[in-house]
């Protein structure tokens, strides 16, 4: 499955929308998308994974990445809408306690 990314900047904060899956074959692409935006100086990136069914060890790889990114130029990252699956990954590696992210259930897709 491919990973389709979609940005809208709404009120000085970066909303990333994702869909699919991210993978290895997926996660230059999202690193692509994401690494700018935390570069950026005082950012506030808030990724939405309601629509992610599944993340590997290099997605993670990727939020790792990203999260330093955001800490070397004082920006911010957030993550929402995790599957329970995803949640317990997160959990599971530590990542929650390093990682904002969004508490509450995931909204079922309509």
């Amino acid at each position: 499955m491919n990973l389709e990314i979609r940005h809208e900047p709404e009120d000085g904060i970066d909303i990333v929308y994702l869909t699919g899956e991210i993978d290895a074959y997926t996660a230059p692409q999202l690193r692509e998308a994401l690494i700018p935006l935390a570069e950026k100086k005082g950012q506030v990136i808030v990724t939405d994974l309601t629509e992610v069914n599944y993340i590997d060890s290099t997605g993670l790889g990727i939020f790792i990445g990203v999260l330093k990114a955001t800490h070397q130029h004082e920006s911010s990252l957030k993550l929402k809408g995790l599957s329970e699956r995803i949640k317990r990954l997160f959990s599971i590696t530590g990542l929650d306690e390093v990682i904002e992210i969004e508490a509450g259930k995931r909204e079922e897709a309509k």
